[in-house]
């Protein structure tokens, strides 16, 4: 960083800030995650080559957090003390 303050360094995100993240993230973010430039990252998701599933909702892309953790190898400890053991495939919707 500058002495200014005004250039922010590059970096990627440690496993406490990665396992902190919301179930559902923005391509910046991700992008982030994965060390990966804007201009890159964006070109991949537009090609559907982007390492994990990107959402595109309306002019949003949106990558599922699980999916970013298990390409990293990490995982978020469930409230037992237990892993996550692919439970983001599952989840409490079901049509009634």
């Amino acid at each position: 960083m500058t002495a200014s303050g005004l250039v922010r360094e590059a970096r990627g995100l440690t496993g406490d800030e990665l396992l902190a993240l919301p179930a559902v993230i923005d391509l910046d973010t991700s992008n982030r995650a994965l060390m990966i430039g804007r201009s890159t990252g964006y070109g991949l998701a537009k090609q559907g080559e982007y390492p994990v599933k990107v959402l595109r909702l309306g002019n949003a892309y949106r990558v599922v957090t699980a999916d970013l953790l298990k390409l990293l190898g990490l995982a978020r400890q469930q409230g037992d003390g237990g892993q996550d053991d692919d439970r983001s495939a599952r989840h409490g919707l079901a049509a009634c």
